[in-house]
């Protein structure tokens, strides 16, 4: 038995189209997983709700001239997942790790932002050559938060420090302590504000990104809905004012949407802080971003 039929079961699909799981160049896993929320919880709940988002929105994308309909999708369903995090992981890691082995594109839906840990470790063949961009109003650089060593507000220095990708980016930063500033500078993570997005522009991040992962082979893309801000995504874990608008954040995603791109996961989206705008939104940014790396790669 494979890990995949071992650990995940299915529920409603996303987007609606389902090829099998042979068939599909991309595979959609949800991962409903809030055990580490500091602050609001919920998102163990989003998987589901994005999907539903995502058979009642229209699957065309103008940026790309693309439809999801036209895409091999294979939705797997939801990770079982366990109240021991460090468990969740490891099994999250596996399932990513066969996806990945098996030639297929994962694309993942939390849950808390925590899962990006699990995924890169499921990664494991690309760590030296891959580059890291997070989309996040927050660094998640601290060592410990609360008593906790492995976190929503934690994982990406684990990251850093146990898988050592070769680069990590955060775009949309404007809630940080001093400690992440100080290991940031420290370990070489760069980041752009929403106050540079908006001073410079959408163009000039995108140029300014594409500059510095031109040297990567690979490259791993991280979302976490709080990146907006509150007026266009109310329902997320941690919501900070001054976030990016939604087209700003699709500018820049298709800014950096390539054929290196070797998957992407989405977060942090709390349904119950909400009447499903959140959701809508998540599932509007999941199409596009399918649309983006599925244009990069006709164009080969």
């Amino acid at each position: 038995m494979s890990y995949r039929e071992l650990f995940v079961s299915q529920s409603n699909v996303f987007s609606g189209f389902q090829k099998t799981f042979e068939k599909a160049d991309y595979v959609v896993l949800g991962v409903p997983f809030d055990a580490t929320s500091t602050y609001r919880t919920g998102a163990r709940f989003a998987p589901n709700v994005i999907r539903e988002a995502s058979l009642n929105i229209e699957t065309y994308s103008f940026r790309t001239d693309i439809d999801v309909e036209e895409l091999k999708l294979h939705d797997l369903g939801d990770l079982h997942v366990l109240t021991e995090t460090e468990k969740t992981l490891e099994r999250l890691a596996l399932v990513i790790g066969e996806i990945v082995k098996n030639g297929k594109t994962p694309v993942t839906i939390g849950g808390e932002h925590t899962i990006t840990l699990g995924v890169i470790k499921g990664l494991e063949d690309e760590f030296s050559k891959l580059a890291i961009v997070s989309f996040d109003a927050h660094l998640d650089l601290r060592n410990e938060f609360l008593g906790l060593k492995l976190s929503h507000t934690t994982f990406m220095r684990r990251i850093n420090e146990e898988a050592k990708p070769a680069k990590i980016i955060e775009v949309g930063t404007r809630a940080v302590c001093r400690e992440e500033l100080n290991y940031a500078e420290k370990a070489g993570v760069e980041f752009f504000t929403t106050h540079q997005i908006r001073r410079k522009g959408t163009e000039h991040v995108v140029d300014r990104l594409k500059e510095k992962l031109s040297e990567y082979e690979k490259i791993y893309l991280s979302i976490d809905m709080d990146v907006l801000d509150p007026a266009y995504a109310p329902a997320v874990q941690n919501p900070e004012p001054e976030g990016l608008e939604p087209y700003a954040l699709l500018d820049i995603l298709s800014g950096v949407c390539d054929r290196r791109v070797i998957g992407f996961d989405l977060v942090e989206v709390a349904p119950p802080y909400d009447r499903g705008v959140s959701a809508v939104q998540a599932a509007k940014i999941i199409f596009e971003v399918l649309c983006q790396i599925e244009k990069s790669r006709k164009s080969k």
